[in-house]
């Protein structure tokens, strides 16, 4: 199936925002969402937690209209929004659990229908889903919308896990680990959609993440290993510049077509 494309969208229509799905983006991805909650809980604990969340919005708010302001995929611009994504999203979940009251599993269904949402209009408004069709500002909006939405599920379905149903940061994240495996099996042993495959995935590294480094991070009484939110935030802190510095050198990451000749949707996710 091809989209058509119309006038405004031919008047809007970018280069590649977002990169491409190769192993580097999985491993960074995946830092980014430990580092998100090692940063989250270390500010609410040694700050006062209302400034905190009011310097994370406003970071998550600065990334944002960077990333809109470029007009191509630059490395250290798109995951600095991906890190203050992982911070603020961090910082929405834990809000709606400890000052709301809302209980973990009500509030990973309530983000998982508004993730839902987000996919639905998408796939309604745009016909795909692909991140290789990220090169409008109707589509970016969408995809951003749909990467916090992720992270916000994600962190209430870790702290679910952990906390509600009593598993512990290290079994949460070998379960995260396993379900964040299940759709590359999937896609080449059973070839399911690579576009569910993709953003299913996607929504696992979040708990994995975070599993992981509470695991590092939170003290031996509650299942962790007492090494510190701030060792974690500093290590971790660490492997992403350090990465991302490498992508920006040798653009290992871009999508080699910036336009593509067809809207078909599809791509393969686990390149």
């Amino acid at each position: 199936m091809y989209e058509s494309i119309s006038r405004r969208d031919r008047r809007t229509q970018l280069l590649a925002k977002v990169p491409e799905v190769t192993l580097y983006f999985w491993i960074v991805k995946l830092l980014t969402t430990a580092m998100g909650e090692s940063t989250s809980d270390y500010l609410v604990s040694h700050i006062n937690p209302y400034l905190a969340v009011i310097l994370g919005g406003l970071g998550f708010g600065a990334a944002l209209v960077l990333q809109f302001t470029v007009r191509k995929y630059i490395a250290w611009v798109y995951w600095l929004l991906v890190v203050m994504v992982a911070i603020f999203g961090t910082m929405v979940a834990d809000v709606t659990h400890i000052v709301l009251g809302v209980p973990y599993y009500a509030s990973t269904i309530a983000f998982a229908v508004i993730l839902t949402v987000v996919f639905t209009t998408w796939y309604k408004v745009e016909k795909t889903l692909s991140i290789h069709s990220v090169y409008t500002f109707r589509r970016e909006v969408f995809y951003w919308a749909a990467v916090l939405a992720t992270f916000a599920t994600g962190t209430a379905t870790g702290d679910m896990t952990a906390t509600t149903l009593h598993l512990g940061y290290l079994a949460s994240a070998i379960l995260f680990a396993v379900l964040f495996l299940l759709p590359a099996v999937g896609y080449f042993l059973l070839g399911i959609n690579e576009i569910f495959a993709f953003w299913f995935a996607y929504v696992m590294t979040r708990p994995l993440g975070a599993s992981f480094a509470d695991w590092f991070g939170k003290p031996k009484s509650i299942t962790g290993l007492g090494y510190g939110d701030g060792i974690v935030v500093v290590v971790l802190t660490t492997l992403i510049v350090v990465l991302v510095a490498y992508l920006s050198v040798s653009r290992r990451d871009v999508q080699k077509r910036s336009v593509p000749r067809s809207y078909s949707g599809q791509f393969n996710g686990f390149n």
